[in-house]
């Protein structure tokens, strides 16, 4: 089946019936990685809820907030799932911090998306290795960079296909689903934290900022880290 033509199966398809069709096509294979955000937080449940043969996994970079890492603790415990961790190779966190310091990412672009590579693109691209498709929380609203994105996409980088179950999901629709179920939240989400990534580089966003505005702030307009880039360097 092509990319096209699994898009136009999926589009009209609830976010479960989604990932349920995704994993009748491909019975082996399919990795999900989590943030431990709102969205991921989503899907964990409809992962879980049905049983789906979907493999767990996050990156921790070594720099998340303790909230982060007590959401991963609730979310194990309430649906009694698997989530396997990468970490970034020590060596190259060691040298970076020896040759340019523990906050080198504040000084410019260059250094913050060094530090992002090391610490999140580098883990991410091992946890990828073999799989066949890579699920994740991507929602159209969150960014510019997302709005073109569709629901299944052929990441050629990675040899992979990448299916985002709650691309045309709203904000609002997203923060109803999780009342109704119950579904446990990262406690930054309620003191400002639309979206969670290290502790040094996420602050709470002022009311009328952009969803990413917390993230790299410093910044003016770079506000991904390469995760979902079709072109990373090494």
């Amino acid at each position: 089946m092509t990319t096209e033509a699994l898009n136009k199966d999926l589009i009209s398809l609830s976010a479960a019936d989604r990932l349920r069709l995704i994993c009748s096509l491909y019975p082996e294979g399919v990795v999900f990685s989590t943030s431990l955000g709102q969205e991921d937080q989503v899907l964990t449940h409809l992962i879980a809820r049905q049983q789906l043969p979907v493999e767990i996994f996050t990156l921790d970079t070594g720099r998340l907030f303790q909230e982060t890492y007590d959401i991963m603790d609730r979310t194990i415990a309430r649906y009694k799932v698997t989530i396997r961790t990468y970490f970034p190779d020590t060596a190259r966190v060691e040298e970076l911090v020896t040759r340019k310091g523990p906050n080198s990412f504040y000084e410019s672009v260059e250094n913050r998306k060094e530090c992002c590579f090391i610490r999140k693109v580098e883990p991410l691209n091992r946890a990828l290795k073999g799989a066949k498709v890579w699920i994740t929380g991507l929602r159209a609203e969150q960014s510019e960079n997302r709005h073109n994105l569709s629901i299944a996409e052929w990441d050629e980088s990675r040899q992979l296909l990448k299916v985002n179950p709650l691309l045309d999901w709203t904000y609002e629709e997203m923060l109803s689903f999780i009342e109704k179920e119950n579904i446990p939240y990262n406690k930054l989400h309620d003191k400002g934290f639309p979206s969670i990534g290290c502790a040094p580089c996420t602050r709470a966003i002022e009311p009328g900022e952009d969803i990413r505005a917390g993230r790299w702030w410093w910044e003016a307009s770079q506000k991904e880290c390469g995760l979902h880039q079709e072109k990373v360097h090494s």
